[in-house]
């Protein structure tokens, strides 16, 4: 399973990133927003500095609705850096566009993703990655996880090489599920990535060998 982190923070890629599991970065409007990132020419910029940071795949959102308007930031985007992939919107001329992409060797991921028709349509234009939103189906009252199995299923039965990218991932019960159903990647912030450190029986085996230690050496 591939990690990305979902973050337009520098500070936060980098630290994933020295960390040794990153793979990938995901954006948003809303993300690029939270780090007082406005203007073309500064989104730009930033794009540019998260694609220094990491080895590869950093997606970057068109914001246009229009085919016309989506294959001109697309490839505007992804002119910045070989590392980006182009992030479109699942509707009707996004499907479109992301048809024009992968016919012209640009990577895609579709975004806004909450139904299996919807992930089938993707993967028939040829995104290169899909991005169910898991948590924001979990607070509607229906079941995120079992929409990343469903298209799991699908996808191995047809043989269709979209990638499956949970996102909208909140905790690490989210991740460690998605791991299980057999998602290819994650994204998520970087407390999910860190909080898979965790566990208390780390923590007390780690305190109990420093104390034997410090007691041997009669300190």
């Amino acid at each position: 399973m591939k990690f990305f982190i979902d973050t337009a923070n520098l500070a936060e890629i980098q630290e994933a990133y020295d960390l040794g599991v990153l793979d990938g970065v995901t954006t948003n409007p809303s993300l690029m927003a939270k780090e007082g990132i406005t203007g073309d020419d500064n989104v730009r910029a930033h794009y540019k500095a998260i694609c220094d940071i990491v080895d590869d795949k950093v997606s970057a959102e068109v914001i246009s609705t229009n085919f016309e308007g989506m294959v001109k930031e697309g490839e505007s985007l992804a002119a910045i850096d070989d590392k980006i992939v182009v992030k479109v919107p699942m509707i009707k001329d996004g499907v479109k566009a992301i048809k024009y992409f992968s016919q012209n060797g640009i990577r895609t991921n579709c975004t806004l993703v909450f139904s299996p028709g919807q992930a089938i349509l993707a993967a028939k234009a040829g995104a290169t990655y899909l991005s169910p939103f898991i948590g924001r189906l979990d607070d509607i009252s229906i079941d995120g996880l079992e929409l990343i199995q469903q298209i799991v299923h699908i996808y191995n039965v047809y043989g269709f090489e979209t990638e499956v990218l949970a996102a909208s991932v909140r905790h690490t019960m989210h991740l460690i599920k998605c791991a299980e159903i057999g998602a290819d990647v994650v994204t998520c912030p970087l407390n999910v990535i860190t909080g898979l450190l965790n566990h208390p029986l780390t923590d007390s085996g780690l305190a109990k060998f420093l104390a034997d230690h410090a007691k041997a050496s009669g300190k």
